[in-house]
């Protein structure tokens, strides 16, 4: 109803109450008793509908096959690391290889200065053959002096003097013989040879440079690459898992292929396997060590290297995975939301699994065919109602709100505007 007409009304009543009688004036006070009521009555706007459910996304439970695979962040290391030291006192005269190359078993990768131990070497054998000597004097003693001992034209004394002097000389000798020996292999410390085939790395000392005095100097390192190795940290719940992995497919860990995803996120082209589980869990950590062994016939992976091992353990039949997204984690406790048949949410505490993809295994308290909540978890509170829609469903409502809000206005339609 308009105001302004109710007014004019009530002022023309008015203007003929005052050239009336009393009937007139008693009405005109009646209608002015309701004209207060009627005015707010005509003022007064409808209370507003309440709002509408919030609208969230929603998955149907179901089961699938999950793949177990186990996966380890570890570092590469070679099976055999060498340090190449010098072994004797000396000076560095050459060093015929080239660094960051393959290098032979037994081939020469240092010369040091030999002559001051060819020289010990020469004085070593002379003292040898004087103590040679002396034994052959003492045994032509002995030879000489027994028959005449038997016939008692000598002392007995002398023969036993003659015999001692033997033993004496025996050990001089032997002592000779080591002092040789030591010598020569003094001498063939002085040319540094491989020890094993692998690669070798940068030199740690020059040409001229003064080597091995007062402690083995180190001169280069070199490592086999061909297999290679990676050593992991397992938690102890990873460990429990894979354990459990292990049980359910039959398999020992050790029978299990493994796989490399390098850095870079691709993956080694090489399968795997592990070969040593360490005997103890880390105090200090909580973790175990395990290590894997991976062929590396291009020697494209080095020591230090870091990489993720994963161990496929085969398939779970009729697992439920939901996106991750969904999983909500408190106090070391994971919830999912789930929407009942009268479409209010309940909030249930689940026990994960392992994660595949961007989704998570749900191991327990949940079952297929319930509906749980995967976009919209901000809008969700226990016990509120909600407005389920699948992903397709959430689209074209949102599709088609934004094609709603491109549409342009009719010609001619009023705008909205204050009365």
């Amino acid at each position: 109803m308009n105001r302004n007409r109710i007014r004019s009304a009530v002022f023309t009543l008015a203007d003929q109450a005052r050239g009336g009688g009393g009937v007139a004036q008693t009405l005109l006070l009646a209608l002015l008793a309701t004209v207060p009521a009627v005015l707010t009555s005509a003022c007064k706007k409808a209370a507003p509908p309440p709002p509408p459910p919030p609208s969230v996304v929603i998955m149907e439970v179901t089961t699938t096959n999950v793949p177990l695979v186990g996966e380890l962040i570890g570092q590469l290391d070679s099976p055999q690391n060498v340090e190449i030291r010098a072994r004797v006192e000396a000076f560095v005269r050459a060093m015929p290889f080239l660094e960051g190359t393959n290098v032979a078993t037994g081939q020469l990768l240092f010369q040091l200065d030999d002559e001051p131990y060819q020289v010990k070497l020469a004085a070593a054998k002379g003292a040898l053959g004087e103590a040679e000597a002396a034994l052959k004097k003492y045994q032509a003693d002995v030879a000489r002096l027994k028959p005449l001992a038997e016939k008692r034209a000598v002392p007995q004394q002398d023969l036993d003097n003659a015999l001692a002097w033997v033993e004496v000389g025996q050990a001089a000798v032997f002592s000779a013989k080591a002092r040789v020996k030591a010598a020569d292999l003094d001498l063939t410390y002085c040319k540094v040879l491989a020890p094993t085939n692998g690669l070798i790395g940068a030199k740690q000392v020059s040409i001229g440079e003064l080597v091995g005095k007062g402690t083995p100097t180190l001169l280069a390192t070199m490592s086999t690459l061909d297999p290679i190795w990676v050593y992991c940290n397992a938690s102890e719940v990873g460990l429990l898992n894979m354990d459990e992995f292990t049980r359910r497919t039959g398999k020992s860990i050790y029978d299990v292929p493994a796989t490399l995803v390098l850095a870079n996120g691709k993956q080694h082209s090489e399968t795997g396997k592990v070969d040593f589980v360490d005997r103890a869990v880390a105090a200090k950590t909580g973790t175990i060590r395990i290590r894997g062994v991976f062929p590396n016939p291009g020697q494209l992976l080095r020591p230090g290297m870091f990489a993720r091992m994963k161990l496929d353990f085969g398939v779970q039949p009729g697992g439920i995975l939901v996106p991750e997204l969904a999983v909500n984690e408190l106090q070391g406790k994971s919830f999912v939301w789930i929407i009942g048949p009268d479409n209010k949410a309940e909030q249930r505490p689940v026990t994960v699994g392992q994660r595949v993809g961007d989704q998570r295994l749900i191991t327990q308290n949940l079952k297929p065919g319930e509906r749980v909540v995967v976009g919209g978890l901000q809008k969700v509170r226990s016990g509120v109602e909600v407005n389920p829609m699948t992903a397709a469903q959430a689209a074209q409502a949102a599709e088609a709100a934004a094609q709603a809000a491109a549409k342009p206005a009719p010609e001619g339609s009023a705008k909205p505007g204050k009365e």
